[in-house]
């Protein structure tokens, strides 16, 4: 069933669906009739010759300049201004955030606050189920509008379809670009921590850990939604684990990077659905400037391409993320030191060797961990100069970069995440920890089928790419 466009109702899953696995999408008729209805509105408004900002004026500084109404002269206008803002600069951007892009624009033009008429979202449709990939460059937009980003995509539009009056704005004046990036970065956030879970329990199992951390009283007693969820995950897995009888754990209390994991990846959790909620909103939302008021028969200047909102979100995310990854970090190191596992170093074998194990991926995840650490730094407070424009644009969200730091920060993280899963599955197995829980058993089985155990004097595999990829498909 094609997924429906109504400007009120799109998911995450929805923009994943359409851009990564190509699903269907189609215009909802209720959308049609309102898109209909408010672009006779605004073509009402300009045969009377009402200044709109945008329609026939200047943009930005130059809004004191009126535009002749003249349909030749608007149309070329309309053209010009998509030129005019196509600074976007730097490599492509991936084809998944091309595409989501488009449905973006498509849903928020769908609201029909903007003015357009339904052909700009029919096209942008026909192109979605054509598999199209439109070119669209990564730098040149302060996430006050992605304007030189959707430029790039505008242009593209109007080469195929003439814009009337207001059209190139509403192209060009919206967050788009960076709520895609954003949902499909989230979406993907989603799922690393449910891996994290995986490596969590499985790190539990390697180190011999007091399980009493994931006792139900945890969250009864601190009811965060996030932190009762990733203990209840953490439970299931560990289901039927010796290590629950009294005796069977190694220490009183583990180190906190095992002993805090509930806490800690909850509010990873907590901080991923406060920014899902943010975006999902983003997603149905009127993002540009000026707006449609059918009730009052005008045109009227507001924000809302001001997307603070959703770069606040993304910062928090990166911020809770950095914790997370660097928790999985620490016990990869932890469980390949004699020290802290009870194990040969480096988790050679039953005898200690000097040329072999995994002891070198305790200096590799560290590097992973810290460059995705370096990725948590906030941009949404960052500074514009009030030069530009004689003032008037003089403040900036970076939303574009705080989504892309987001999805660099993921495949980063499923590079530790990866680590901590093949070093905690050598030392599963190299403690003669089983039986397992229920579903450790089954996360050990599956790194197996993409890393071998290490014998005695073996050397690690130089390749965890295949272990990455499982950490990123969610088959665990």
């Amino acid at each position: 069933m094609p997924i429906v466009l109504t400007g009120s109702d799109l998911t995450i899953d929805d923009v994943v669906a359409i851009a990564r696995t190509n699903e269907p999408a189609t215009l909802a008729p209720e959308a049609t009739t309102r898109m209909a209805a408010t672009r006779a509105i605004v073509d009402r408004i300009l045969a009377r010759g009402d200044e709109v900002y945008g329609l026939n004026t200047g943009v930005g500084v130059l809004k004191r300049v009126g535009v002749p109404a003249h349909a030749e002269t608007l149309a070329s206008f309309n053209l010009a201004m998509v030129r005019a803002h196509r600074v976007s600069a730097g490599g492509h951007a991936p084809p998944d955030v091309a595409r989501a892009t488009m449905v973006c624009l498509a849903n928020t033009l769908a609201v029909g606050a903007a003015g357009v008429r339904p052909d700009i979202v029919e096209l942008l449709v026909a192109r979605l189920n054509g598999g199209s990939v439109p070119t669209i460059r990564v730098l040149g937009s302060i996430g006050q509008a992605d304007l030189a980003a959707m430029a790039d995509l505008a242009l593209d539009i109007a080469e195929e379809l003439e814009l009337e009056p207001g059209e190139a704005l509403a192209l060009l004046d919206n967050n788009a670009f960076s709520t895609a990036w954003a949902a499909l970065a989230l979406s993907d956030a989603q799922g690393l921590v449910a891996s994290m879970e995986a490596a969590g329990a499985l790190s539990l199992e390697a180190f011999g850990a007091n399980l009493t951390m994931i006792h139900p009283v945890t969250d009864a007693i601190r009811p965060y939604p996030g932190l009762a969820a990733s203990r209840a995950r953490l439970a299931a897995y560990l289901d039927g684990s010796p290590l629950f009888e009294p005796g069977t754990p190694r220490h009183l209390q583990d180190p906190l990077t095992f002993r805090n994991l509930p806490q800690i990846l909850g509010a990873t959790r907590d901080a991923l659905a406060f920014a899902e909620r943010q975006v999902t909103i983003e997603l149905n939302a009127s993002q540009g400037n000026p707006v449609v008021v059918p009730e009052e028969d005008r045109v009227i200047s507001v924000a809302n391409f001001e997307v603070l909102p959703v770069a606040l979100a993304l910062d928090l995310v990166r911020g809770a993320l950095a914790s997370a990854v660097s928790a999985s970090c620490e016990r990869a190191v932890k469980l390949l030191e004699a020290a802290w596992s009870g194990l040969p170093t480096g988790l050679t074998g039953a005898v200690e060797r000097a040329d072999a194990g995994l002891a070198m991926m305790g200096i590799a995840v560290q590097s992973f961990a810290a460059e995705a650490r370096l990725l948590a730094q906030p941009v949404s407070f960052e500074l514009v100069s009030t030069a530009h424009a004689e003032g008037i644009e003089d403040r900036m969200t970076m939303a574009p970069l705080a989504a892309r730091r987001l999805s660099e920060m993921v495949e980063l993280a499923r590079l530790v995440v990866a680590t901590e899963l093949v070093v905690a599955a050598q030392a599963v197995e190299l403690r003669g920890s089983e039986p397992l829980g229920a579903g450790t058993r089954e996360v050990l089985a599956s790194v197996r089928e993409h890393y071998p155990f290490l014998e005695n004097g073996d050397l690690a595999a130089n390749d965890l790419d295949p272990v990455v990829e499982l950490v990123g498909s969610r088959r665990l």
